[in-house]
């Protein structure tokens, strides 16, 4: 193909990059003209995700790389205000497109605002590969010490290799640049202070860790004014985006099937969507509708009240073959009416789109003015061994009884710094069937080898036409911790 030289857009001693055009047809691209042999640019041809500008082509001798990229129409995210639903969006798709590079192999060593674009069609795109690399074994430090000063960890600068931990303390850095002040007051600042930590083993050891523990919170707080949040507006197509690969690669997931209320409990319930993954990587997004009446939602025109995320969390009940899944939303409860929830199956961002929204039947809540349950007391650590002679850690209290079968209890375990580890939600059935009296511990929730950790434990009610969840404060106080333990 032919081009023609339309604009510089950046000249180094290391780069040059154009915007071309192709002569027959007009469409739009980005030339790079690189110094070294950037081999990660053969690997990102064959990365397909919607957060990545494709690679046309790449061409590399001894000394040089020469690319041709996707050209992406939009604005950085260091000179663009974000409403709290797109920033929710944009740390989704970061997340998304990190796995993706990560499960390659790739890290990109540069992440920061001015690298994340917010296209036309307002999704996060990553640029800038020119500092990436591929790990190698055997070296203790990088060959090439690249990246921007504020944003790199130390051992980006020599005192180590780079690995995928490099990534999520950039990540935490931008984060904390996005969220601004909000960074300083929700429940996010412990996780964005735990990615920038300068001993790398002290970070999240995967952008996936990181997920999961920044949406544990169901995104409630970044939420409180959806009301407000206008819905999406259909932006012009342009011939280049038309041509794009990555628009046209992704088959996008079916509804989930038959979500309804099991019965009074509060609690959501819908089949499994099996391409949406499997066991604790399956993933959905659920929204929650409010109504005067028991007349469905219109999704398209009305404000949800609350949304969240979560994975996992299946079950098979009543001897059923297929997977259901469910989550308690009783805790959402707030104003006499009628509740729906809507849930979408969660698209892995490579292969498939989200799923569209499917609508549950009305739940009549008349719990307004209804007591708060009894809050756990007497919280407390147990261990016991398996049946390989490992040692198994629970969460434990000593109102058990107190509690409904069908009452779940969220368990939130903390390490020394004060960081949130993870959690993990059981109701008081599975408790009495495991028959060690308290929440399994996930191991895996404890990244440090030993240490002092604790936790916090909420209940959510089954009953909420008869008794509230109990309340956890943003700012939790002292009281409603565990003591410590010692995990050896």
């Amino acid at each position: 193909m032919e081009y023609i030289e339309m604009k510089l857009l950046k000249q180094s001693e290391k780069s040059m990059v154009h915007m071309i055009q192709e002569k027959q047809s007009g469409q739009l691209f980005i030339r790079k003209k690189l110094k070294g042999r950037l081999e990660v640019y053969q690997e990102l041809q064959n990365c397909q995700h919607p957060g990545l500008a494709h690679i046309y082509e790449a061409e590399f001798s001894d000394d040089s790389t020469e690319v041709i990229e996707e050209y992406i129409e939009g604005q950085p995210l260091g000179s663009t205000q974000l409403s709290d639903r797109q920033l929710l969006d944009a740390v989704k798709e970061l997340c998304s497109v990190l796995e993706a590079l990560h499960g390659r192999g790739i890290i990109h060593r540069d992440i920061k605002p001015s690298n994340l674009i917010l296209d036309k069609e307002g999704h996060i795109r990553l640029i800038d590969f020119d500092a990436a690399r591929m790990p190698k074994s055997g070296r203790e430090t990088d060959t090439r010490l690249l990246g921007t000063r504020g944003y790199a960890p130390p051992e980006q600068f020599g005192f180590a290799q780079t690995d995928v931990r490099t990534d999520i303390y950039a990540l935490g850095v931008t984060l904390e640049q996005l969220f601004g002040e909000k960074a300083k007051k929700l429940h996010c600042r412990h996780m964005i202070q735990k990615c920038m930590k300068l001993d790398p083993d002290k970070r999240y050891q995967s952008v996936k860790e990181f997920e999961r523990a920044f949406f544990h919170r169901k995104r409630r707080l970044l939420c409180a004014a959806a009301a407000l949040i206008l819905l999406l507006a259909v932006f012009l197509q342009y011939p280049f985006r038309q041509q794009s690969y990555h628009k046209t690669s992704m088959a996008v997931l079916p509804a989930p099937e038959n979500p309804h209320w099991d019965g009074d409990t509060g609690i959501g319930v819908w089949n499994h969507v099996p391409d949406s993954g499997d066991g604790a990587e399956a993933g959905y997004h659920w929204r929650l509708y409010w109504s005067k009446t028991d007349e469905l939602p219109d999704l398209s025109a009305q404000t949800w009240v609350q949304e969240g995320s979560m994975r996992g969390n299946n079950f098979v009940s009543d001897g059923e073959e297929a997977a259901v899944y469910q989550v308690s939303l009783s805790e959402q409860f707030q104003e006499n009416g009628f509740y729906y929830f809507a849930v979408s199956a969660d698209g892995d961002g490579g292969q498939y789109e989200s799923s569209p929204y499917a609508i549950s039947d009305a739940f009549a809540y008349t719990g307004e003015s209804a007591p708060l349950l009894q809050a756990p007391a007497g919280l407390t650590w147990k261990k016991a061994a398996d049946g390989s002679g490992n040692i198994q850690y629970y969460a434990a209290w000593d109102n058990l009884d107190d509690y409904e079968d069908a009452d779940s209890f969220n368990v939130r375990v903390y390490n020394a710094d004060g960081d949130f580890a993870g959690n993990n939600i059981w109701t008081k059935e599975e408790i009495v069937s495991i028959g060690q009296g308290g929440v399994w511990i996930d191991r895996k929730m404890m990244a440090q080898e030993s240490g002092p950790y604790r936790f916090t434990i909420q209940v959510y009610s089954s009953r909420p036409n008869e008794y509230h969840s109990t309340i956890m404060p943003d700012e939790v106080p002292e009281e409603y911790f565990s003591p410590w333990n010692d995990i050896g």
